[in-house]
This record gives structure tokens, C-alpha cells and sequence, in this order.
């Protein structure tokens, strides 16, 4: 099995009303969409966390020299559409399988229960991480871990 992240940002789809301006019953079917496929990925054993994310006005950016005091400032703030919304993390037999789930949470329905197309994007997570420079040096011009 491998383990791939699923990402979705504010980016919409083809409809690019904001959520605010949904009705309750639209917003309420989203939200069942999303707990149904919650049930359904848990229930397959797929499904090995998520969570929803605050917005970066609540984000913050730490940097360190190991030394000194921590610097730590708001943000980051880029585009709205690039804000990370939340997170799932799936166990799957192939990344076909990650595709398959990243295409149903796209299909998410939006206003008038049309799928909102929202892109998701799809990022293996990696078994081991470069222990020593040369696999380093490999996983950076290949992206494959050695």
C-alpha cells in the first residue's frame, strides 16, 4: 500500500460563486457529500487521516538558525485560491486509486448540486526520506525516493 495526500485549496471549479452566497440546503448537501465519502473511505480502511484547516490569518511562518530565538511572523499569504482548505491522507493499492478518490472529492456538489470541479491535488507521500546525499541527489532529479 501507498500512502498519497490529497490536497484541496479555495481554488473553485467552473462555478466561482463563494460559499456565502450558496443556500443552506446546497451547503448542506456538500457537507453530506463529504461525510459519506468520509464514511466510505474509513469504512475501506483507505482513509488514515483529514482534517479541515484555519486560514492563513491564523497561519504562521516560523524560521529558526538553531541558535537564537525563533523568528516567527504572520502568514503566509498568497492568493486566496492557493490557501490550503484541508487534507486527506489515503492508503491505497495504486495511485490509480488515490486518482479515483481525489476525483470523487472534486465531484463534490456545489451550488444546485452540480459538482464544483474543484481541483485536488494528488501527492505520494514518500515510505523513507533521503538518509545520506547520494539518495538525496537521486530523489532530487528524479523524485523517486532510491
Amino acid at each position: 500500500m501507498t500512502k498519497y495526500l490529497l490536497g484541496v485549496t479555495f481554488e473553485s471549479g467552473p462555478d466561482t460563486t463563494p460559499m456565502e452566497e450558496w443556500t443552506p440546503e446546497e451547503i448542506q448537501a456538500h457537507l453530506d457529500y463529504y461525510g459519506t465519502l468520509t464514511e466510505e473511505l474509513v469504512a475501506s480502511g483507505e482513509l488514515v487521516s483529514g482534517t479541515l484547516l484555519t486560514g492563513p490569518d491564523l497561519a504562521r511562518t516560523v524560521r529558526s538558525d538553531g541558535v537564537a530565538a525563533p523568528v516567527v511572523t504572520d502568514g503566509p499569504f498568497g492568493e486566496f485560491k492557493e490557501w490550503l482548505a484541508g487534507y486527506q491522507i489515503v492508503d491505497v493499492e495504486s495511485e490509480e486509486r488515490a486518482i479515483e478518490i481525489a476525483a470523487k472529492v472534486s465531484a463534490v456538489p456545489g451550488r444546485g448540486g452540480i459538482a464544483t470541479q474543484q481541483p485536488v491535488h494528488v501527492r505520494r507521500i514518500m515510505d523513507d526520506g533521503p538518509s545520506d546525499a547520494d539518495e538525496m541527489t537521486h530523489y532530487a532529479t528524479t523524485g523517486e525516493p532510491r
